[in-house]
């Protein structure tokens, strides 16, 4: 960072911390309704949970698919015995290895990071949460801003 000879030198907070929290997250393309859910850690059993609830959010007598990325828990053997009895609900299309700009839901993750986390210092997790999550809230609902930002042209 650069600051001109004649200022003070600026004082950047840091709280090092190595404490997280995961967010999952699904948007739906069509109308840009979003679906979280706030997990420990990412694993098979957590991504079962996930996709217990984006099953509950479905559209009646609608086939649900879910475009994902190539992670490990994502195609993990505990989960195939769930997808096969749910096969007829859900089904799972994979992207292609790196290549996260196909992914809709990235590109929501930046803009929560720009909205709620960009030059700004959160002295305590629990204060991160609180503002991701209150952003996360407003777009539960089908609304215009993910439904653009997922818009395929």
């Amino acid at each position: 960072m650069w600051v001109p000879p004649e200022d003070v030198d600026p004082i950047v907070f840091l709280a090092p911390t190595r404490k997280s929290i995961g967010i999952m997250g699904a948007v739906c393309a069509a109308d840009g309704r979003l679906v979280t859910m706030t997990q420990e850690k990412f694993n098979s059993c957590s991504f079962l949970s996930f996709l217990g609830l984006l099953l509950r959010h479905r559209r009646k007598h609608r086939k649900l698919i879910v475009v994902l990325d190539n992670a490990s828990y994502h195609k993990a053997i505990d989960i195939r015995p769930w997808l096969c009895e749910h096969r007829e609900r859900i089904a799972l299309d994979f992207l292609p290895p790196y290549s996260p700009e196909l992914n809709n839901m990235e590109r929501v993750w930046k803009l929560t990071r720009r909205l709620c986390t960009h030059n700004r210092f959160f002295p305590i997790l629990r204060e991160l949460l609180y503002a991701v999550t209150e952003q996360l809230a407003v777009w539960q609902k089908p609304n215009k801003i993910l439904r653009q930002l997922c818009a395929i042209n």
